[in-house]
């Protein structure tokens, strides 16, 4: 039997559109190309893998560190797309096109994992995690083992977009040391992309109780810097942290601490994975993962978690140095990208404003059957004298 391609296309995963996918699957006949088909059962569910090696990125380590840690989860619930009548063993068929909706779960999380928002396809470098998702079809014939058939579906998610009005709002923070100096930091918007500006307000003050010692601080330098930070199961009993700077820049100050304080503002580029390797060619795209130009972006899934930090340390002289973590998140799209995202999901808002989870209004299976008028036809056949030929229109 020669499966068919479900044809799926997916939604925005924001809460809005009722994420789904929507598609087909279509049944041919393989062995003697017209052959009938029996076939008793017909089901399609989504399954999300995730695998973690958190050594694979170190030849030493490699060798000596656990095997590749994997899981596999049903994502939503499994459907049921056809069932041969009852007191049958099966159906024969021509062909067999049966339409699906998979509603994919978009709820809040909490300890039922399973209304959880799936976490969005991603491969870090050498496979240290992964998240992949595949459609399964299976088909039972008859007597025979039931048959499964995988294709792949990249899942994106769309909640960590700049453009959203949430992440455009200004956050701060504020460190003191030795009592005598505090550090404040403020970020006008806190969602990034690949090559999108990221600016910090700073501002050192003197405590002003103290300020006999706190006029001998001498500001050297500034840094900041963007860290990514890996957890490695993260819900389990051993979770293993790996923090890799992303981006760094150091301003020279070397001044005195004003007694009105010192303020500046401070400015770098996120970076941007080149995905080109050596002799400038792109590699080929595995199909269920989407082609992104950055190593990884904010995620939580069940077997790791990605998170990013905006760290910033002022290195004093007569006190000891300030350093801040502040979070922010980590788009797969730059600003640019993200603003011409929103008129799609806009869109999709509205299509699924008429979409009833309940009873989607899919069309009818369209089966044929061998003693069905013109059954061939549906195959590209006719019979010509007691001959199959091509059918041509």
């Amino acid at each position: 039997m020669r499966q068919g391609s479900p044809a799926p296309w997916s939604k925005p995963l924001i809460d809005t559109p009722k994420p789904r996918i929507e598609g087909k699957v279509e049944i041919r006949p393989c062995a003697g190309i017209t052959a009938p088909v029996n076939v008793s059962l017909v089901t399609i569910s989504l399954l999300r893998r995730e695998t973690i090696h958190p050594s694979a990125d170190s030849v030493a380590k490699k060798r000596l560190a656990p095997p590749r840690k994997e899981i596999t989860d049903i994502v939503g619930k499994e459907m049921l797309l056809f069932r041969c009548p009852a007191g049958r063993e099966y159906e024969e068929v021509i062909s067999m096109d049966l339409p699906f909706v998979l509603f994919i779960p978009f709820g809040r999380g909490g300890r039922d994992a399973s209304r959880r928002v799936p976490p969005a396809s991603v491969q870090l470098q050498s496979r240290t995690a992964e998240t992949y998702y595949e459609m399964v079809v299976m088909v039972q014939q008859g007597q025979q083992e039931q048959r499964k058939y995988t294709f792949p579906v990249p899942i994106a998610r769309y909640d960590t977009l700049s453009t959203f009005g949430m992440y455009n709002r200004p956050e701060s923070a504020e460190r003191v040391s030795d009592h005598l100096v505090t550090l404040a930091i403020s970020v006008p918007r806190w969602s990034y992309g690949p090559l999108d500006p990221v600016s910090v307000y700073v501002k050192l003050s003197p405590n002003e109780s103290w300020m006999g010692k706190a006029r001998k601080v001498t500001i050297s330098k500034i840094t900041i810097g963007i860290d990514e930070e890996i957890i490695f199961n993260h819900e389990g009993d051993e979770p293993q942290r790996k923090v890799k700077v992303l981006a760094k820049k150091t301003e020279i100050i070397g001044v005195k601490l004003p007694q009105s304080g010192y303020l500046t503002n401070l400015g770098l580029v996120f970076p941007a994975k080149d995905l080109r390797d050596a002799e400038g060619i792109l590699p080929r795209n595995r199909a269920a993962f989407p082609t992104y130009g950055v190593s990884g972006f904010t995620t939580t899934a069940s077997l790791y978690k990605i998170e990013y930090y905006l760290t910033v340390r002022a290195h004093l002289t007569s006190a000891r140095d300030i350093t801040i973590r502040q979070p922010i998140v980590v788009c797969p799209l730059d600003h640019a990208g993200c603003k011409e995202e929103m008129e799609a999901i806009e869109q999709a808002a509205r299509d699924a404003a008429h979409i009833n989870p309940d009873n989607p209004m899919l069309p009818l299976p369209a089966i044929v059957r061998p003693n069905d008028l013109n059954a061939l036809s549906h195959l590209g056949c006719a019979i010509v004298g007691n001959q199959k030929k091509p059918l041509i229109d």
